[in-house]
């Protein structure tokens, strides 16, 4: 078994059935995405640069959806948060896969790949 696929199962609900239903949406949303597994959590590649990635923060009750770039894309996509004071990463927090704005989400995965696909690096700050 894949180590990404090992992640998955091994989460406890309902941080695994958000993990899975917010996967599938990328994955499906964009066919170029490159599934990884990096720094011990799922990252999702766009252009050859990491461009969102799912997490589970210490002490909190929610997954952490977070966009590499998510400063550039913060002012057209207000539902991103900077709480964990990150300079570059913005992200959504979801406690239950009803919190997930399916339309609003895919704009913003194709607007977070289109502007990935225009830098030069996805770590910038």
């Amino acid at each position: 078994m894949r180590p990404i696929d090992e992640y998955f199962i091994n989460q406890k609900e309902p941080y695994q059935s958000i993990m899975l239903y917010v996967r599938s949406f990328i994955l499906n949303a964009l066919p170029e995405v490159e599934e990884k597994y990096s720094y011990k959590i799922p990252f999702y590649n766009c252009h050859n640069k990491p461009m969102v990635y799912l997490n589970i923060l210490k002490g909190r009750d929610y997954v952490d959806i977070a966009f590499v770039q998510g400063i550039l894309l913060e002012k057209d996509f207000p539902i991103l948060k900077n709480d964990n004071k990150r300079k570059q990463v913005r992200s959504i927090q979801l406690k239950s896969i009803e919190d997930l704005d399916q339309e609003n989400f895919v704009e913003l995965l194709h607007a977070a790949s289109k502007s990935l696909s225009k830098s030069k690096k996805a770590w910038f700050i």
